[in-house]
């Protein structure tokens, strides 16, 4: 039986479309197969009531984020610097926790002794949690800020993840202050057209490659060739490229069945829970007031608030929710957890937050497809067997995805790398 085409790719986030891109590049037939009824994965854009584009999913571009800048430059859509007038406002009980607080030495005095461990490698087991870690930060309030900071970057609880996955985290994504930082730093700057419209314009240029609803039931594997099967079709391809998160994937049969050790990281990466909203006014307001764009809350129904307006408005507030957190706006109808997120806004950037144009929202722990975010983290003692597995391929099954990255790992940046790493091996096999 001949191939239908040379390579199928599984899923059309951003390591799926830039593997497909360069594969269809390089002259290689390609087919990419997406579970969703859209493209983009992790990357969803929506518009508001404003006449502007928002992002429910991933959003920020980093200074350091070379292939995500170029990508844009490449299709046309403007990168511009996030709003960073004044210093982020950390508050606990409806109040501002003042910059000269114990509080505040306390946190700062942490994040601190947190790089020197990650730059000297101490006290970073693999079997120590977070939460063990977070002991030793003094006072308590303290201890808090970090807890909230730190689940805003993982959506996980502390508890389950362990020291040695977060100093992974932190050295891939260029250190704490990159992670941690807006101007020059991970949150750098957004995307005109949103995350989700440079999807889109990405799978603009593989017209009639892309098949929408089509989920992937099994890959079956031979010594000249693999077949993958949809609910509808089987697909004969020399080569298949498997680009969503791990946990995901583990939905895919496989034919003979995977290695135990790529059974065995598939199982031990696990997404965490993360809400977005985005609400959307005709300015942005609190500016006049000189209300600077960023909140961290320690209680309450939020966790974090920043401006992300484009420049001359619309307004933009977007607010994130991570791990436990956002489980219990579950608990919420749609009405009611409206009405609680925009009364907290309310409490930093202004009654008038509370009367956006429009509101939007997504729990991303209750997709079907993505399972969760921002990224899959290993369970405390498998970071070893994660590193040495999630891009390992098997025979002529190559993976793809933001976990798969050594660097940037659960940023977009690490999706097209890791896209850009699969498509050479492939290609390599040809």
């Amino acid at each position: 039986m001949s191939d239908d085409v040379d390579v199928v790719v599984v899923g059309a986030g951003y390591a799926g479309l830039t593997a497909a891109s360069d594969l269809v590049s390089a002259g290689a037939s390609v087919r990419v197969l997406e579970a969703s009824g859209r493209v983009g994965g992790r990357a969803l854009s929506v518009d508001t009531a404003a006449g502007s584009t928002v992002d429910l999913g991933g959003q920020w571009v980093g200074s350091q984020h070379t292939e995500l800048r170029s990508l844009a430059a490449r299709k046309g859509v403007e990168v511009f610097p996030s709003y960073d007038i004044g210093r982020q406002t950390v508050m606990a009980d409806g109040r501002p926790i003042s910059r000269l607080s114990r509080t505040a030495a306390g946190a700062i005095a942490g994040l601190a002794r947190l790089s020197l461990a990650i730059r000297f490698g101490r006290g970073l087991s693999d079997d120590r949690l977070l939460s063990d870690w977070l002991t030793g930060v003094r006072p308590a309030q303290a201890r808090r800020v970090l807890d909230v900071v730190l689940a805003e970057l993982t959506c996980c609880s502390a508890s389950d993840i362990s020291m040695a996955t977060v100093a992974d985290m932190f050295t891939g994504a260029g250190g704490v202050r990159e992670m941690l930082t807006v101007k020059d730093g991970a949150q750098d700057a957004l995307l005109s057209r949103g995350a989700g419209g440079l999807a889109e314009a990405m799978a603009a240029d593989l017209d009639g490659v892309i098949e929408l609803n089509a989920r992937v039931a099994d890959v079956e594997r031979s010594s000249d060739g693999v077949t993958v099967h949809t609910d509808d079709a089987a697909i004969r391809a020399k080569r298949v490229v498997i680009a969503v998160a791990p946990p995901a994937a583990e939905r895919i049969a496989h034919r003979p069945g995977l290695s135990p050790a790529r059974q065995s990281m598939q199982r031990n990466l696990r997404m965490g829970a993360v809400y977005k909203a985005v609400a959307a006014y005709e300015e942005p307001f609190w500016r006049d007031d000189r209300c600077d764009g960023q909140l961290l809350v320690l209680d309450g129904p939020i966790r974090s608030a920043f401006d992300v307006s484009p420049p001359g408005g619309p307004g933009h507030i977007c607010v994130l929710v991570p791990g436990p957190a956002a489980r219990q706006l579950d608990a919420l109808d749609e009405k009611t957890r409206r009405e609680a997120v925009l009364e907290a806004v309310a409490d930093h950037f202004g009654e008038r937050a509370k009367m956006p144009l429009s509101f939007h929202e997504k729990a991303w722990h209750h997709d079907e497809f993505a399972r969760g975010g921002y990224l899959g983290m290993p369970t405390p003692g498998h970071l070893a067997q994660v590193r040495a597995e999630r891009a390992r391929p098997l025979g002529r099954v190559h993976w793809a995805g933001t976990e798969t990255s050594d660097r940037f790992n659960g940023y977009f940046e690490g999706a097209i790398r890791s896209g850009k790493r699969a498509a050479a091996e492939v290609l390599a096999a040809l």
